[in-house]
């Protein structure tokens, strides 16, 4: 199958990684975290702020690639802090009030300043 790279300037990007990459009907996002795409500083300093930008993020990239959030299938969060599991909840929640897509949650294993979250996702885009 071929495989096309997505990219938005309305989320963050690097030369390191692709946004996402769209092979056959799936979509894959790469880890989303919570920085603004213009200045490339973090949100803010809570998880609910991170993780609604670090979503807001994903969004943007899922609409790129012509999906929407009803799209995705799985979701995949890295927490830094284990303690900020509720306050995820909290923001996800409003996100996906029903019917939510299949989620994991990991550990953050690399230590980023202030940095709070990473979320990626797999949709699938018929």
């Amino acid at each position: 199958m071929p495989r096309q790279t997505v990219t938005t300037p309305n989320a963050p990007s690097s030369p390191l990684f692709s946004q996402a990459v769209k092979t056959g009907p799936f979509l894959i996002l790469s880890g989303m975290v919570g920085s603004d795409p213009v200045t490339g500083k973090l949100v803010g300093d809570t998880i609910e702020l991170q993780v609604r930008q670090a979503l807001t993020n994903c969004e943007a990239v899922l609409r790129e690639a012509g999906a929407t959030p009803e799209d995705i299938i799985e979701v995949g969060i890295l927490l830094a802090q284990p303690d900020d599991f509720s306050g995820l909840n909290e923001e996800y929640g409003r996100w996906f009030p029903d019917n939510p897509p299949a989620r994991y949650i990991a550990r953050l294993g690399v230590e980023v300043p202030g940095l709070l979250v990473s979320i990626r996702m797999m949709a699938y885009v018929n």
